[in-house]
């Protein structure tokens, strides 16, 4: 039987599965392998990605590529869901068109866990919100505004991003919110952006947006329920604190 390569460590402790070609590992090392024979759940986060980065470089197997990139972000997916692509360039091994790949996977999860959030939500707490605002905007390092829109029995009917900025601020316009609100007739909306800093304290020109957006849905009958801050696994609800 062909002896594990991954557990062949020598007397002077060097592993050397981070220096044989995958292509000579042991068939049962391989995470394809794997996969196939005990499901994802036997996969560690570098042997996961590395099924993504697929073939590795001269001297490099994916699977250490894998584990360098993780190593990057401290070993903390939350981290790595915010690197950009050229932030993840910067890792030995990791190329345009292998950021790119993970970039859009890590997109396709967001919005995967927003949909699903959508579908089940009915909003009848600040946290139900929170829930679909964090999959949208949690890991982001730049900020976004985005809107939440309700039906008379406070069901989401929709959510649609206003505006994405800067590290420190995004400009939001009115008009383009009570537009898209309008032709969703939308009887309700909540508000949230996130802050990259994860300080989820509101500035003053949150304050300020809050009451200028709730005092113009005011006017169009549309009431504006709570503004929620996102930082990190933290949020601020204006409505909880009585700011609304």
């Amino acid at each position: 039987m062909k002896k594990s390569t991954v557990s062949r460590v020598a007397e002077d402790g060097r592993n050397y599965a981070n220096e044989i070609p995958m292509r000579l590992w042991a068939e049962d090392d391989l995470p394809e392998t794997k996969l196939l024979l005990k499901g994802t759940h036997a996969l560690s986060d570098a042997e996961i990605l590395s099924l993504i980065i697929g073939n590795g470089i001269a001297g490099n197997t994916s699977l250490n590529i894998s584990r360098t990139l993780l190593a990057a972000c401290n070993n903390h997916l939350q981290e790595l869901w915010k690197m950009s692509v050229a932030d993840m360039c910067q890792v030995p091994g990791i190329g345009q068109g292998i950021a790119v790949r993970l970039a859009a996977m890590f997109s396709m999860c967001r919005r995967e866990q927003a949909c699903e959030a959508v579908i089940r939500d009915k909003i009848s707490r600040s946290d139900d919100a929170r829930r679909i605002l964090a999959s949208l905007m949690r890991d982001l390092p730049y900020e976004e505004f985005w809107i939440l829109m309700l039906n008379r029995a406070n069901k989401v009917i929709g959510r649609h991003r206003i505006s994405e900025g800067g590290i420190s601020g995004t400009v939001v316009d009115p008009k383009k919110i009570f537009k898209v609100c309008l032709d969703h007739h939308a009887s309700s909306i909540i508000l949230g952006h996130n802050h990259p800093s994860g300080v989820t304290t509101p500035s003053e020109a949150d304050i300020r947006i809050t009451k200028k957006i709730h005092d113009s849905g005011a006017l169009l009958d549309i009431a504006v329920l709570d503004h929620i801050i996102i930082g990190g696994d933290q949020y601020y609800s204006f409505a909880d604190d009585g700011a609304m």
